[in-house]
């Protein structure tokens, strides 16, 4: 397990943000500046210079990303050369530092990271479906294999229950807007397709799992 709590899933999508920057990342100057913006709230003076941090110069955009208890799923576009090898490095490493110290453990978090490239406009529809509907198998435990037997609750654990994911973001509900690049996503696909794309597909699984009863049913008989 990769996520133990609450503040684990907030730290790890903190670390999608932070460590995404070919600069050195100093987490203690993001919380002074977080400290600085808060007296701005509340009417203090404007805070010196040095506590203001740069714009980022960024490895990757995060297109899409959804976090499982286990394991994570990243949608990336590189935008340095060997940007995606160091961003991973560098978000994994800063990760499991913090986790070891949390939980006094030592060594790896993560294995290697699996890359694969998307080679057209139908993969990476799939793509950011499969993504966005990976925490069904919170509520439908072999959902892949065995389909879906209660679509209302999926949708309804999707849409407004886990928010471990980019999908709130892409459907207009603010939730970690600032990890994710969601413009290129939008003007390729769309948001009524990505929609339909994904209501699609828990459509078929649907079936599917009707189907595979029925056929069940009708072998005992």
């Amino acid at each position: 397990m990769i996520f133990l709590d609450q503040d684990d899933y907030y730290r790890g999508i903190f670390s999608l943000y932070e460590f995404n920057n070919t600069q050195p990342t100093e987490i203690w100057l993001r919380r002074k500046q977080r400290k600085a913006e808060k007296r701005l709230a509340l009417g203090s003076p404007i805070p010196h210079q040095s506590e203001i941090v740069p714009e980022r110069d960024k490895f990757v955009d995060v297109l899409a990303f959804c976090f499982m208890p286990n394991h994570i799923h990243l949608l990336l576009r590189q935008l340095k050369d060997g940007g995606i090898s160091k961003f991973m490095k560098k978000t994994g490493g800063g990760y499991a530092n913090f986790f070891n110290q949390k939980y006094w453990r030592k060594g790896h978090l993560f294995n290697q990271f699996k890359a694969i490239h998307i080679k057209d406009d139908n993969q990476l529809r799939n793509v950011i479906t499969y993504i966005h509907c990976n925490p069904i198998s919170l509520v439908e435990p072999g959902w892949k294999d065995g389909g879906i037997s209660n679509p209302e609750r999926v949708v309804d654990f999707l849409e407004n229950e886990y928010r471990w994911s980019s999908l709130w973001d892409y459907k207009d509900k603010p939730n970690f807007q600032s990890v994710t690049s969601r413009d290129f996503l939008l003007g390729l696909v769309g948001k009524e397709n990505m929609k339909q794309e994904m209501n699609s597909w828990i459509t078929y699984k649907t079936e599917l799992k009707k189907a595979m009863d029925m056929h069940d049913a009708l072998f005992l008989e």
